[in-house]
């Protein structure tokens, strides 16, 4: 009888648990040098992505930033604020990470494989790793503040 209880329980409560885990990445994060504020958000297919809410600088000569570090010429003029920089991140319980998304640099006009964790409980520190060629020892690592 016990291990039937038990079998139950974790059958209703353990999904439960692995989605709360999932859903700590949501929310307003700072960039690792506090110049831009990232919002995280699922999406309707289950995947985390997340744009430019705010900007400590949002306006250069007068008018709002643009992406004009994009190597495409259509996509150099659309504004910062808004831009969407994380995508398609897809939650791993097993390795308690978020795996399978892309990061664009606005700074460089580049788009990163790149995969994100908590450490050690601490879910206010998000830590995020670029890199490109599927090669991810030649990332780099950054870490954002929660808001």
């Amino acid at each position: 009888m016990k291990k039937h209880l038990f079998i139950a329980f974790a059958i209703l409560f353990v999904p439960l648990f692995l989605q709360a885990q999932a859903t700590k990445i949501e929310g307003t994060w700072y960039n690792d040098d506090k110049t831009s504020a990232i919002e995280i958000k699922k999406e309707s297919d289950g995947k985390y992505d997340g744009k430019i809410v705010w900007l400590d600088e949002p306006n250069e000569n007068g008018k709002p930033k643009i992406d004009d570090d994009n190597p495409d010429p259509k996509l150099a003029t659309r504004p910062i604020m808004g831009l969407k920089i994380l995508n398609n991140f897809k939650y791993d319980s097993k390795k308690e990470r978020w795996n399978d998304g892309t990061i664009y640099d606005p700074k460089n006009g580049k788009t990163y494989d790149c995969y994100s964790w908590f450490e050690d409980g601490n879910y206010n520190k998000l830590y995020l790793k670029g890199y490109v060629a599927g090669i991810k020892a030649l990332g780099r690592k950054t870490e954002w503040t929660k808001k």
